[in-house]
């Protein structure tokens, strides 16, 4: 295998490991307003409710999928 043709499969594994990530980090603000959406017309106890606003804040912050994705489940959405 040639200079060229490996730096061209090593920027191609660069390439499709970089995609996916760009991908999940469009997704975090979509999730947080359907969160939003959600939460006024939430028929949630109130120590849930509390924890779904908790998990909504902290997926905000942290950026993380399984925070946001459990308040969309307590949620209901």
């Amino acid at each position: 295998m040639g200079e060229a043709a490996m730096l061209r499969s090593v920027l191609l594994a660069i390439l499709l490991s970089v995609i996916p990530a760009t991908a999940f980090a469009n997704e975090c603000p979509s999730i947080m307003a359907a969160i939003d959406a959600a939460l006024p017309t939430a028929t949630l106890a109130e120590p849930d409710l509390t924890k779904v606003k908790e998990l909504r804040a902290a997926g905000d912050h942290a950026g993380s999928m399984a925070m946001l994705n459990q308040a969309k489940k307590m949620l209901g959405i």
